[in-house]
């Protein structure tokens, strides 16, 4: 799995531009995302996007997804589960302190954002912590409602 996440990284560019085409797909569907109900479609969304982004980028389906903001790695993959940037016990080489033989999260994070071309503020803006309440649910439907302002999201 690793080495599809670290694949996903280096083509971070091509597969951010996939995303956010997916995510411009759902905005225009939201008339029927509500006429449907969001709850409803969430866990047919959910398990679409554990198939897609687990094979992907080894998505943890935390349900807050940061893979834009963090050069398409998810932080969800750091042993200690941290989501603004690395802990302090990277070693010399960018590996994990608690993982030795795995490349830091956000090593690879940082290498994704650049290959996307984003501006440093955007790696810079501190993630809230996660709600655990949400684990499982459809992070791309959350994004919908978040995104045309929905009191829900």
């Amino acid at each position: 799995m690793k080495r599809v996440r670290y694949w996903s990284v280096k083509n971070a560019r091509w597969l951010r531009l996939i995303y956010q085409g997916l995510e411009n797909c759902l905005v225009a569907l939201h008339p029927i995302f509500i006429r449907l109900g969001y709850s409803r479609l969430d866990r047919v969304f959910a398990a679409v996007e554990k198939l897609f982004k687990g094979f992907l980028f080894d998505s943890k389906s935390c349900g807050q997804c940061t893979l834009s903001e963090t050069g398409m790695a998810c932080p969800m993959n750091c042993p200690k589960s941290l989501r603004n940037g690395p802990c302090g016990g990277v070693r010399a080489n960018g590996n994990c302190e608690v993982e030795p033989n795995m490349v830091c999260v956000w090593v690879t994070s940082w290498q994704g954002h650049q290959r996307i071309g984003n501006p440093v503020a955007s790696i810079q803006v501190i993630q809230a912590p996660v709600d655990l309440r949400l684990k499982g649910s459809s992070a791309w439907l959350r994004a919908v409602r978040k995104r045309i302002g929905a009191s829900d999201a």
